[in-house]
């Protein structure tokens, strides 16, 4: 049987139709909060964790960026319309888009960074990190390379996933003057009344170097800004400051090897393994295994930890370094708490 030529292009074009929709058996995708997948933070980080999936066995993947909240629903929706095999959100933020999705969509698995929920539910893996182990030892570290004295902190947003980094510093600092004597002040947060300084965004870069500058302007020497993106503006003032002038702590990924431009500022970065634990979520629902519920990243698990110190190794004497990891398997060991 002989088919036409108008005919043979229809028949070809079923079957490339078909082999493109079919041309992974698995895909995972990912919706990303408002600061985008290039935010070098836990968007970022979290992709990261999509890209290895498919690097290590061969999967799909699809990416929807949000600009606004008013964008999650949509995004959750349209990886639903195209049946994804998990989806991946992105941030405390898409907490409640996410729970409504699920619940609408019970066939279809998620996992979501930086939220949990109580009571859980079935198809929803919560991956979230305490955060505050790890910044624990950047607060001790900040007390013991600290010249003024004075150290700060600020957030982007007052909600847990940013102040429980805030909540781990004041604590290490103040376990640094119980244990060692001193007196160093934490300026920006105060764990007690969960009042201290926000940008109220994640993007602003000027707001990063505005607050840095204030903080600094009031003797720190030592800032961790927890607002992603905004921090980069923290870290090109320090650049301008000069680090004998102000150090930067960042957070979620180590920003050293993220922020070239300003590499030489950053003490060191309290980070979340956001890519392993999205890999994992992956790999759980790639082999059959996904159970919705809680995953907690720890110092013991290496979900959570501090950066290497790099450029700024020097600040860092042997006896605080080693004082560190001292404190460091006291908190894995559950002989030291991190709770103010």
């Amino acid at each position: 049987m002989k088919l036409s030529h108008k005919l043979f292009g229809a028949f070809l074009a079923s079957i490339l139709i078909s082999l493109s929709s079919t041309a992974f058996a698995f895909t995972a995708c990912q919706v990303t909060d408002i600061g985008g997948v290039d935010d070098k933070g836990f968007n970022a980080t979290s992709w990261k964790g999509v890209q290895d999936a498919v690097a290590k066995h061969g999967i799909g993947s699809k990416l929807l960026e949000s600009n606004a909240e008013t964008d999650y629903v949509p995004n959750l929706n349209s990886f639903v319309s195209e049946g994804c095999d998990i989806i991946v959100s992105v941030g405390f933020l898409m907490g409640e888009a996410t729970a409504n999705a699920a619940k609408e969509n019970p066939d279809s698995k998620f996992a979501i960074v930086d939220f949990a929920y109580d009571p859980t539910i079935p198809n929803v893996m919560g991956l979230i990190y305490n955060t505050d182990e790890a910044a624990f030892l950047a607060g001790y570290l900040a007390a013991g390379v600290s010249k003024t004295g004075i150290v700060g902190t600020f957030g982007g947003i007052n909600i847990p996933p940013v102040t429980i980094f805030m909540d781990g510093f004041v604590a290490g600092v103040n376990h640094h003057n119980k244990t060692k004597g001193t007196s160093v002040t934490v300026l920006g947060w105060d764990p007690a009344s969960k009042e201290g300084l926000f940008t109220n965004n994640f993007s602003s870069l000027d707001d990063g170097r505005a607050f840095a500058q204030n903080l600094y302007d009031e003797g720190a020497d030592i800032v961790m800004p927890v607002a992603g993106p905004v921090g980069l503006g923290s870290a090109a003032l320090a650049s301008e400051l000069g680090t004998d002038s102000l150090k930067i702590i960042g957070v979620d990924v180590d920003q050293y090897v993220l922020d070239t431009k300003n590499q030489s500022v950053y003490l060191t970065t309290v980070e979340k393994g956001m890519d392993a634990t999205v890999l994992g979520a992956i790999e759980s629902a790639k082999n059959g295994s996904f159970k919705g519920g809680v995953y907690v990243g720890t110092l013991a698990n290496n979900g959570v930890r501090i950066a290497p110190y790099h450029d700024l190794s020097s600040s860092v004497s042997n006896g605080l370094n080693n004082e560190i990891k001292k404190l460091r398997s006291s908190i894995i060991n559950g002989f030291l708490s991190v709770k103010n």
